[in-house]
């Protein structure tokens, strides 16, 4: 006789355990404990219990929002799997009311197949799904979903086997969406390259540009800078301005030692280019909005340039070399400029937007998730000939240096003059590629995706099959550019970086706010 027909019969060893165990229950006095788990077993039905949680720890940003994310997965692939698969596998009677006294029995009873348990298939597919990324959360939630499964045998809506079964349903899911989550390889420690600097303790020597035209400027960014380097140059460019003239001009000035510069990471690229230019050392004051390159040289506040800048403390760093051609055919209009940190083509400006409007609400790992779905579920491939190679891409990603994590969400630099471009790419080559991605955001595996295709070089040349594109670099959008190549100028920066321990010090210059 096959084994399912035997279990749906009740005879073999499964069918007698499951007896004996109801047997045991039902001998158990009437007490409190009943409505206890009556009412445990109806606040897990279709998950109530489990959102419930799972919206606490949402309430909490890093790990418990991230726990609360694979602990829903992992439900919902449990709760499929059981609900959509097994229990029309395995046809099976629920327990009869003779099996249990009437005052324990739950009513109305389910109508669908005993076999298995989804409310243990749930209840231990969310707990282990929290505790492999918040350990002490899963232990407190472990009795709780212990008591649940219990409260099926209990309350006669399952035999112990279903619950059983259902458990283990609930663990290999949990398992497998561990697989979608992977473990973030470490980055490597902070490594710098140090260079003694000249020493700027009052200004002597000093030239500095203000773009008055965005950032965190404000009419008092100049007094302040001003009672900070008293005998230093100091010029804001306004509105009728060309900045990048105003800085060359400060640049070329008698007796400067060093460029300052105040100002966003575009403003900050190009102050560069001229201090390597006219072989100056460059102070980098945090003006910008997100400061990514002053924070990456140890740079936080005005008190750790002031600091740097007072010892002649500095670092060596790569600066990357960008040359974009407009026009019809790419040579039209060609234009030089400076890289920073990162430039991109297609739709990563619009994932990285959106997923700055929804971290502060949400924390970073669950606004990626949602940025990327958003973005790439409207997104349409750009057709690209990339180093000669023809590709339909959605991202074409470069950073200047190795930028972690190795995924879709580069953050951390930690090493400034490592000579390469960290490339990435997401490509619509592959079938189902748009699946395949979107699946990849959905379950954290987007860097190991065969869509996405991660590499480092010195150099890449671009080149525009269809419309022109927009190339951003370091937050600035160029667009109508038809072709671009992009390198790296290893160690061609010098630039001011408190000593390693002292940033962040206990100076308190006044800080200037917008």
């Amino acid at each position: 006789m096959p084994k399912l027909h035997r279990i749906r019969r009740g005879p073999g060893r499964i069918a007698d355990f499951d007896r004996a165990v109801l047997r045991r229950i039902s001998r158990w006095p009437h007490g409190n404990h009943d409505a206890f788990f009556r009412k445990l077993s109806a606040s897990a039905t279709k998950g109530k219990l489990w959102f419930a949680v799972a919206g606490a720890l949402a309430t909490v940003p890093g790990k418990p929002r991230r726990a609360a994310v694979h602990g829903l997965l992992a439900l919902g692939v449990a709760s499929a799997v059981t609900n959509l698969g097994f229990k029309a596998l395995l046809p099976r009677t629920r327990p009869l009311p003779e099996h249990l006294p009437v005052f324990r029995f739950v009513h109305p009873q389910p109508t669908s197949s005993s076999m298995p348990s989804g409310h243990s298939a749930s209840a231990v597919a969310f707990t282990l799904g929290v505790s492999f990324v918040h350990p002490a959360a899963g232990a407190l939630l472990a009795p709780v979903a212990a008591g649940v499964a219990y409260s099926r045998v209990h309350t006669g809506a399952h035999w112990p086997s279903d619950v059983v079964f259902g458990s283990a349903i609930g663990a290999g899911a949990a398992l497998l969406t561990r697989r979608w989550w992977p473990a973030r390889a470490e980055q490597p420690e902070q490594r710098r390259s140090d260079e003694a600097l000249p020493r700027i303790a009052d200004g002597a020597g000093l030239a500095i540009v203000v773009n008055a035209k965005g950032g965190s400027y404000s009419p008092e960014t100049g007094e302040v800078l001003r009672e900070t380097f008293p005998n230093a140059h100091i010029r804001e460019a306004g509105d009728d301005d060309d900045v990048t003239a105003v800085i060359e001009e400060a640049a070329a000035l008698p007796g400067t030692k060093a460029l300052g510069v105040w100002g966003g990471d575009g403003t900050v690229g190009t102050a560069a280019a001229a201090a390597v230019e006219h072989g100056l050392p460059l102070l980098v004051l945090p003006g910008g909005t997100l400061n990514h390159f002053a924070r990456d040289a140890g740079i936080a506040t005005l008190e750790d340039a002031v600091a740097a800048a007072a010892a002649g403390s500095g670092i060596r760093a790569d600066l990357g070399l960008v040359t974009a051609g407009r026009g019809q055919d790419g040579t039209d209009e060609v234009r030089e400029f400076a890289m920073l940190n990162t430039a991109s083509i297609g739709v990563y400006p619009n994932l990285v937007r959106r997923r700055e409007r929804l971290q502060g609400a949400l924390g970073k790992p669950l606004a990626g998730l949602i940025a990327g779905l958003r973005t790439f579920g409207a997104a349409s491939p750009t057709t690209l000939l990339i180093d000669g190679v023809r590709h339909r891409i959605w991202i074409l990603y470069l950073g200047r240096g190795r930028y972690y994590p190795r995924d879709l969400a580069p953050l951390a630099r930690p090493v400034m003059d490592d000579g390469v471009l960290d490339i990435r790419m997401v490509t619509a080559d592959e079938p189902f590629a748009r699946l395949r991605l979107l699946w990849g955001v959905l379950t954290g595996t987007a860097g190991s995706s065969k869509v996405t295709h991660l590499r480092e070089a010195s150099r890449i040349s671009v080149q525009a099959l269809d419309a022109p594109l927009v190339l951003a670099v370091d937050g600035e959008p160029l667009p109508g550019v038809r072709s671009a190549e992009f390198s790296v100028g290893p160690g061609h920066l010098r630039v001011y970086s408190p000593a390693a321990g002292t940033a962040g010090s206990s100076m308190r210059t006044t800080l200037i706010r917008p």
